[in-house]
């Protein structure tokens, strides 16, 4: 994993970019944006959340020539060995029903938030905290209870300084 890497995507952050706020026809620097810290290696995302991306043919056709490291594998000991460690946490938590465990443990953000633990990452999600959720395990309780910090792609653009301009078209 390289040195740079700070921030790991949670699925949404693709997908709300792709269906709302920077489609490829209207903000195709977000995208450039994301392939060039995904290439520097500063953030990144899973192996899973790659395989999550089914959300249109412009995703799909992105996502196949996106740079190799920004999908990181999850197969890794160290990532495993947190992946547990959540489970387990979430397991033992008495305000979640078992639907709710077993949603968990048979996701995608288990293993984004073992990746966070794992590397000493900043999750990027677009959820928000539920604290007193029992049906859903959401990333951000997650990510307070083992000390991961948790923000959202607008706070992660910031802090690397991206800014999308708008140029009005030039007359004929």
């Amino acid at each position: 994993m390289g040195s740079n890497l700070q921030y790991i995507l949670d699925a949404n952050v693709f997908i709300e970019a792709y269906k709302r706020y920077y489609a490829f026809d209207l903000c195709p620097g977000f995208w450039r944006s994301i392939e060039h810290y995904g290439a520097q290696c500063t953030l990144a995302s899973i192996d899973r959340v790659r395989d999550e991306l089914q959300e249109g043919e412009a995703l799909e056709q992105w996502k196949s020539q996106t740079p190799e490291p920004l999908f990181l594998p999850t197969d890794t000991e160290e990532i495993v060995t947190a992946y547990g460690e959540i489970i387990q946490w979430a397991q033992k938590q008495t305000r979640f029903n078992d639907g709710a465990k077993t949603s968990f443990a048979q996701g995608v953000d288990a293993w984004l938030i073992a990746c966070a633990k794992a590397n000493g990452l900043t999750m990027v999600t677009h959820e928000q905290p539920a604290p007193k959720s029992k049906k859903d395990v959401k990333i951000p309780d997650v990510c307070k209870a083992f000390g991961i910090a948790c923000k959202n792609t607008f706070d992660m653009l910031r802090n690397l300084h991206v800014s999308y301009h708008w140029d009005p078209p030039t007359s004929p």
